[in-house]
């Protein structure tokens, strides 16, 4: 059965078993590696793409339920790094081993792109259940700030 739904803003149709995850679909068929899979059982967030601009974890999204919507992806977030999270995260030196980045990336482009000044607490609960085994949640949350900023600055222009 083929789906069709929008990768990163292009049309995309995939004919595979409608149960397959998401994940692997980008991974496998499609060939966007920029996801990583991490438990399989949407548990640490860096499995986490968008769809229809909220994160969502790809390890248990079938693909079936992708008719007509958008995914965006690590790859589709901008085409230069130029993402408010994206530069934030590279100007505060986020990552470390970087492997959960993709994911955490992803949550904290829909958190800023729904809230104008997250607080602390709206940051914590945002990305709750991404995990970092190098311990970088300090840094995390002051790259969302910063992306926060400059996304309002970007919308006041």
């Amino acid at each position: 059965m083929a789906v069709t739904f929008k990768l990163n803003g292009k049309s995309q149709s995939v004919d595979v078993s409608p149960q397959m995850p998401l994940l692997w679909v980008l991974r496998d068929t499609l060939g966007m590696t920029g996801t990583k899979f991490g438990c399989g059982m949407a548990l640490c967030g860096a499995c986490t793409v968008q769809i229809n601009g909220s994160p969502v974890r790809s390890c248990v999204t079938p693909v079936s339920t992708l008719a007509g919507k958008s995914v965006t992806t690590i790859e589709g977030l901008s085409p230069d790094a130029s993402h408010p999270v994206q530069r934030a995260w590279a100007e505060l030196d986020v990552p470390q081993c970087g492997y959960c980045q993709s994911g955490q990336i992803m949550t904290a482009a829909a958190l800023v792109d729904k809230k104008v000044a997250p607080t602390d607490a709206d940051i914590d609960e945002a990305m709750r259940g991404n995990i970092c085994r190098c311990g970088t949640y300090q840094a995390i949350r002051a790259a969302v700030h910063t992306a926060a900023k400059y996304r309002a600055a970007k919308g006041a222009a």
